[in-house]
């Protein structure tokens, strides 16, 4: 998705040309576009019997989609599970969290 949407639209042979080196096999890259396409994630033209494939979501939908999926299914949708996962996952300074919580008031 990340070519994608850098490119625009591209064909599996330009996604391809955009992975570093060790590059998979040009079939696999297919199967993966294709697996996004039936996903809804990506559109696609066709050109005879080749296809230019396109981001439909922006990185921005795709994203608030993920973040709701991990924050139902891994959180149970509890702020508080989350964030505290968040403040143990990564060691945050009292400071930083003090800094938080007075943005989340000024906005909440």
């Amino acid at each position: 998705m990340q070519i994608l949407w850098r490119l625009e639209k591209a064909f599996v042979r330009e996604i391809l040309e955009e992975l570093p080196i060790p590059k998979p096999p040009v079939t696999t890259i297919s199967s993966l576009v294709r697996k996004l396409e039936k996903e809804g994630l990506v559109g696609f033209e066709a050109f005879g019997k080749t296809h230019r494939y396109f981001p439909i979501l922006t990185k921005e939908d795709y994203g608030k989609r993920t973040f709701q999926s991990v924050f139902q299914n891994y959180f149970g949708g509890s702020a508080e599970k989350m964030l505290s996962f968040f403040v143990k996952e990564n060691d945050l300074d009292p400071e930083e969290l003090n800094q938080l919580l007075e943005k989340i008031k000024k906005n909440g």
